[in-house]
This record gives structure tokens, sequence and C-alpha cells, in this order.
């Protein structure tokens, strides 16, 4: 960025049925209670209590309510069709939770990673310390890091949770130190190359009088194939359902039995619809993807896991290795959504009761825009927007209607197809790179761009400020020669292998690169080797040809690894810079369109 706000500097850094309890089972509670069980009868304490847990995981720092439809949820109606609701927005979400903790003497609010990063201005030009202190006046307790956690690497996310002002931009409201999180993160399955030792805590216990729950935080096994070498290096990222089996066996050894996992990983339910039943026709059919498998080897002494990373909303029973019932949910991301779960902790076993008496179904609710705005949120967003006002509003160009973006499920989305003609444009010059063609990652798309004004800019206007939360990482382009055979590889890759089988990820290609995405096959066999075309031509796999992309995807990232097999890169300018360089070429009399994201043919 060529301004940024003044700030203070200073050198200084802070760092079910009765069935008997079986051991290990964690779970199971004779279902035949003492009279007087239930909780909070009486003077005295009751055998049973209920624990509220309220959960939700990937905010982002989305600390404004999501511009376009990634700031709606989708919601099943009884007729079986489909209603997008606005949702999201960290005064909305404030209210919320405080709303739900009422009457609930005994209450946890817990997240399953990716609070911080890949966040829109508002959060990500202050390195993500607005979103912190949000987090803390909301009372969050404890959260697993997630891979976007790691995005400025180990010792920035060492800071987030500390304190100290920032190494290189100080401090950013001036006679104001950063003094970190007030929630615990956890990290059980990262682990320090040369002292062999956790990161950060690898579990939290929470305690209310006799109540004592703990928690194991991981992140995915694979976040070196989602995050920039420089952000996790000198790391090692383990196994998760090993590392959770391992520390809730020491919880256990410290007398903790009510165990939940916070897990950096997740699954794809059938339907979109954040209240669409994945148990139906039985426990957990309707769900697919990493989870289900990481959720069927967890030990049973574990009670309950908390999920994210895939950004899907969810609540499941997969059943644990015991075949007892076991919940899995997500509340999608970018704090629309959170869950409300009830723990029912027996006192005298210090166990939970898993039965569908004793222990509701979990329940994803939407954080809608009609609650009160709570006014310490307003304050906090007034604030940080007063800081990056002389940045955030300067116009960048001009739309004639929404671009769909991160809320477009479909494999092409307009807004790619923008930020890869945007690519192209930077690095087809021949003293630029020379690139015949642009390839963009999909989860590098972080929102939409919204044609409705969401300041005094004007409707139609993108500001500086939604450029950013469009493409918040800053990567620098890279031009690279790859073969014609390297490139079908390439687009193998998006729907095969271990990273992007289970969950493709469709490259956004750049205007003249076309061919087919064939869904009905499998694996490799989805992409239609004779239809991929470079401006009407066959690709030849023998041919070298220049291509556009971020470091990120030309160090291998997302699974693609064989672009890390490119030669002769030239590194050019930052991807925000050339996706604003091209709306800059726009004006209000000749806005930039929505793309027909007509490049890819898709066979379902």
């Amino acid at each position: 960025m060529s301004a940024k706000p003044q700030r203070h500097r200073t050198a200084r850094r802070l760092t079910l049925s009765a069935l008997a309890l079986t051991a290990g089972a964690g779970a199971l509670v004779a279902a035949a209670l003492p009279a007087g069980a239930a909780s909070g009868g009486g003077t005295a304490p009751g055998r049973t209590v209920d624990v509220q847990m309220l959960s939700f995981n990937d905010f982002h720092g989305t600390l404004e309510p999501p511009q376009g439809s990634s700031g709606t949820v989708t919601e099943r109606q009884a007729d079986g069709t489909t209603k997008a609701i606005p949702a999201g927005g960290a005064e909305y979400l404030a209210t919320a939770l405080r709303d739900a903790r009422k009457g609930h003497e005994y209450s946890v609010t817990a997240a399953a990673g990716d609070m911080i990063g890949g966040s829109p201005m508002l959060s990500g030009l202050f390195h993500d310390e607005p979103t912190v202190e949000a987090l803390n006046k909301m009372k969050l307790d404890v959260t697993s890091v997630g891979n976007h956690e790691f995005d400025e690497g180990k010792t920035e996310l060492r800071r987030m949770a500390y304190g100290g002002c920032h190494p290189v931009d100080g401090c950013f409201e001036y006679g104001k130190e950063y003094t970190g999180a007030q929630f615990q993160y956890l990290a059980a399955n990262v682990t320090d190359e040369k002292t062999k030792r956790p990161l950060m805590s690898p579990t939290f216990i929470w305690k209310k009088g006799d109540v004592k729950i703990g928690f194991i935080g991981v992140t995915l096994e694979g976040t070196p194939d989602v995050v920039t070498a420089d952000g996790v290096k000198g790391l090692k990222f383990g196994d998760e359902v090993e590392t959770i089996n391992k520390y809730a066996a020491e919880l256990n050894k410290q007398g903790v039995k009510s165990i939940v996992a916070l897990i950096h990983e997740g699954g794809l339910p059938a339907s979109g619809a954040y209240n669409y039943d994945c148990d139906v026709p039985g426990a957990g059919a309707g769900i697919s993807g990493a989870i289900v498998d990481i959720a069927k080897n967890v030990d049973p002494k574990v009670d309950a896991l908390v999920t994210g990373h895939t950004h899907q909303a969810y609540s499941c029973n997969i059943p644990d290795p015991a075949g007892n019932p076991r919940t899995v949910t997500s509340a999608a991301s970018y704090g629309r959504l959170f869950t409300d779960t009830t723990l029912t902790y027996d006192r005298q076993t210090k166990d939970i009761v898993r039965t569908p008496v004793k222990s509701p179904k979990p329940v994803n609710k939407v954080v809608t825009r009609d609650l009160p705005k709570a006014p310490d949120m307003t304050e906090l967003i007034t604030r940080w927007n007063a800081l990056a006002a002389p940045v955030a509003s300067r116009p960048m160009g001009y739309i004639s209607a929404d671009i769909a973006g991160r809320g477009s499920e479909a494999p092409e989305k307009p807004l790619g197809d923008l930020i890869a003609d945007a690519q192209l444009d930077a690095t087809s010059p021949a003293d630029r790179g020379g690139a015949q063609l642009a390839i963009m990652n999909p989860g590098g798309i972080r929102a939409d761009l919204a044609y409705k004004a969401a300041g005094a800019e004007g409707d139609g206007v993108v500001t500086y400020g939604e450029s950013y939360t469009v493409q918040p990482f800053n990567n620098l382009m890279n031009v690279v020669d790859l073969t014609g055979a390297q490139l079908i590889t390439a687009l193998q890759q998006q729907v095969s292998g271990t990273v992007n089988g289970p969950n493709p990820k469709i490259l956004q290609v750049s205007k003249g690169f076309t061919y087919t995405l064939d869904m009905t096959k499998s694996g490799a066999d989805r992409i239609v080797v004779d239809s991929v075309r470079l401006n009407g031509a066959a690709i030849d796999p023998a041919k070298t040809y220049r291509v556009a992309m971020n470091e990120f995807l030309a160090g291998g990232g997302d699974g693609f690894t064989v672009l890390k097999e490119h030669k002769n890169k030239l590194v050019g300018i930052p991807d925000l810079e050339a996706f604003n360089n091209l709306l800059g070429k726009s004006s209000a009399a000749a806005p930039i369109a929505p793309p027909a994201a007509d490049r890819i043919t898709v066979v379902k």
C-alpha cells in the first residue's frame, strides 16, 4: 500500500438408554439417575447440570456485515424452497451471544479457528488487532488455531495471542499498546521442529464451581498445503486424530472426563441450507469430507466436536468408534451463525451424559440483522474505521452490478474471472512477464463486490477498502514457464488427490482459456483433456506457456504440486495492485459489467 494511517511507533514488544458407563466411553451414563437429578433443582446441586456451549468458526475478522451474497445464509423452508437471510456483523453477533447466555449459569464460548486472517480491510489493515479486541469483548473463552492464523507466521501469531505492538508498523492507536487475546489459543498438533514442543497450549480446562470441561484444539494436518511456506516455516503439523486422542488421555489422567475437541477441519453437507438435517436417513448420512473419518476415529473419551474450515453449516450425529452418538457441528463462517449446544454434565462421573433425552441436538442459530446493535461493537468499529478511512475510502473503479465471488457456489465465479483477467492484464506485457494466461485460486477470493454503496461513496463505486477485502493477502504475482502437460495436470489436480479430491478447488481462469469439467466422472477424469484450449487453439502438451499466478499457487499451494515445477519465474506487482489497476480503467460512464462466467463448461 502506498498510504497508511499515522501510527505511534514503539520499540517495545511483548512478546442413551440405560447403559452402564464403560471405561473410556466418556459419554454414556446410566439413564436411571437418582431422584432430584435434574439440574438446578432445590437448594442442593442436582447430580447433573446443563452447560451451554456457544460456538462459531471461520470469523476471518469480519467485523462489519459481509457484502453481497457472502453476507447471507440459506434457510430451507417447510415447502422445500430456500430463502436467503442477511446475517453477520460483530454488532449483531455480540448481541446474539449475550442474549443466548441469559438464564444460563454455566455457559462457555468456543471457536474452531480462522478467527483472523483473510480479513476485510477494517481488521486486516491493522494486523487483525481490532478482531481480537472484539472477540475479547464478546467473551470468547477458547479457540483452536486455523490455517489462517499462520498467514503472517508463528511470531505474529504469538503476538496476536500475547500482545505487543507490531514490530514494523508499531502501535496503531496513539498512547495504546495492543494487549493480546483474553481467550486461550490452542495448537495441540502444531510443534516447533527444533524443540519438538507444541507452539501454543494444546489444552484448556474451563471451570465453574465443581464443573470442569477440557478443550483440545487442532488445525488441519494439511495446513502447509494451504498457507504460504513462510507462514509455516519451522513448524510441523501432526495428525488430527492421533493428537486429539493423545491429549484426551492426558486430560483423563488429570481427572477431566468431559472433553470437547475444537478442530479446524470440516465437512461438506449435502445441502447448503444451515437448517438441513444431515442425520437423514441415518446419523451423519448427509455429510461427507475429511471430518467424517476424523469423527469416526477420535477416541470416545471426547464428547463433542466443534469444527470449521469448509465454511459450511451443519449439526450432525456421527457415531464414535464405540458406536455411540456424538455431535459434530460447524457454524458456517463470518459470524453469520453460532451453534448452541447443551452439554449435560454428571457431577458424580464428571462426564457428559450423551443421550438424546438428556442432551438435545445442537442448533445453528442465525445472527440476524434485526437484533439491536451492541454499543461496544459499534464504538469499536467506528474507532477503527476512523483510522482506516484515509486509505479505505479511496475510489478504485466502477461496476454496473453485483459481481459474485466468495458468495458464489458455482465452480466458475464472475469475480474469479475478473481477478484472473486483472492478473493477465498486469503481466502480459513482454517486460512484465509475457503471460499468455492467468490462474487464480478460489480460496483467495474473500468476498463479493456489491453494487450498493456501503458508505458515502455512491452506488457502483468500488473503494480501496472493498477491493482489499476481496484480495487481502497481498501476494506477489509470478509469471512462470509451464508445459502444456503441466498445465493439464494442474487442472486435474483441481479435482483429484488427497487435498482436492474430496473437496475440489476450481481455479479461476483468464479470458481465452477454456475447457470442460465433467462432474459425472471422478478424479482426474473430470477434466476433458481435448477440450482445454487457449484462444481457440488446443493446448499442446509439449509446448511451453507463460502463466501468471500468485506466489501462493506458484509454491504449490492448495494441492497444486505440479505448479512448483515451473521454470523462469519473474516476480511482479502485488495481486491487489493488479486488481486495482484493472478497476482503475473503468469509469462512471463505462463501469465494469459482471463477466459471463462462460470459460469453464460444467457437465453435471
